[in-house]
């Protein structure tokens, strides 16, 4: 189950021994409710691999400035709390697992 990220709780959240994905996205944008369930039904066939993390553009807003956020949806990819990887846009499932099993 993915976890809710605030700009309080955020760096605390990428503190795990899994791919920790970063969602950022916005109850507004269509394509961030496409991948939105695609990614919510990878993190549960992946559970023992990757944690999901939601960042809702619009209440983390300082999170999202930290990272220059500046299309959404976009995926951060964290290993030991270190950048690695980063997506824009929606992508069909399979395109989201090979960009997870490239970073694992």
């Amino acid at each position: 189950m993915a976890k809710i990220a605030t700009n309080t709780s955020f760096d605390g959240l990428l503190e795990s021994s899994k791919l920790v994905i970063a969602d950022f996205w916005a109850t507004w944008c269509g394509p961030c409710r496409m991948l939105s369930p695609l990614l919510d039904e990878v993190e549960e066939e992946m559970a023992d691999k990757i944690e999901v993390v939601k960042v809702n553009v619009d209440d983390a807003d300082e999170v999202a400035a930290r990272f220059r956020i500046m299309n959404i949806p976009t995926l951060l990819f964290f290993k030991g709390g270190q950048l690695v990887d980063k997506t824009v846009g929606a992508m069909p499932k399979n395109v989201l697992v090979e960009k997870i099993n490239a970073n694992l």
